[in-house]
């Protein structure tokens, strides 16, 4: 089973929904999956050097208290499922684009999902900038990728033209927001459901017998859950 995954890895409820997927899969410990991490900048526009977390708090909320009200409720969901979470130690909000190129570039050596792990974890527990080079240089080796050939990667412009095209069919098939779950590119599940609602979906794609037709629409089948 192939599960494709549209997220952005500054965002928190990506994170959380990574987390219930693998409780989830918990419960399906023999079922066969490859998990593949797709792009989908929130922030396309951002400056390639990010933003101050607090400037960009104050633009995209309107002020501190609302922006407080709205991670209230992700520290809230994150505490109760036991997922480490420190909001506080964010100082910077980074431009995201050579993070998933790397996760692309992953790929290629089978390190992808836990690259994108390390990453989540590098924002959301340590607070550090994974817009920084140097940041993405020490993750990547931390999964077991070479430090000379991702920095000669990312000092290419391998794979952004991918990224933005990747991006523009993820919002041509109907994906709004993330995160967003497809499963063997027929079913769809949208947000960061409760681990329980990826079972009928995770059973149904395993036990689906006949395989997209080749150059179809990847949510032709029947959909669940998008928006």
């Amino acid at each position: 089973m192939i599960v494709e995954i549209y997220a952005d890895l500054i965002c928190p409820w990506c994170y959380i929904g990574k987390h219930r997927l693998e409780r989830a899969l918990a419960d399906r410990p023999r079922l066969p999956m490859e998990r593949r991490w797709q792009p989908f900048e929130l922030n396309p526009d951002m400056p390639p050097g990010g933003m101050d977390r607090a400037t960009y708090l104050n633009a995209k909320f309107g002020g501190f208290e609302r922006a407080r009200q709205v991670y209230s409720v992700i520290e809230e969901t994150a505490a109760r499922d036991n997922i480490p979470l420190h909001l506080g130690r964010l100082r910077r909000t980074p431009n995201t684009l050579n993070a998933h190129r790397l996760v692309r570039f992953a790929q290629r050596f089978g390190a992808a999902d836990t690259l994108t792990g390390l990453l989540f974890d590098a924002y959301f527990v340590e607070g550090l900038d994974i817009g920084e080079r140097d940041v993405l240089l020490t993750t990547g080796v931390a999964a077991g990728l070479d430090r000379a050939e991702m920095a000669a990667f990312l000092s290419s412009d391998a794979d952004i033209a991918g990224i933005r095209t990747t991006e523009t069919l993820a919002r041509q098939i109907g994906i709004q927001a993330v995160p967003c779950f497809i499963f063997n590119r027929r079913y769809a599940l949208a947000g960061a459901q409760e681990p329980g609602a990826f079972i009928p979906l995770l059973d149904l794609a395993a036990d689906e017998s006949v395989p997209p037709v080749s150059g179809a629409d990847p949510l032709s089948g029947p959909v669940a859950g998008t928006k």
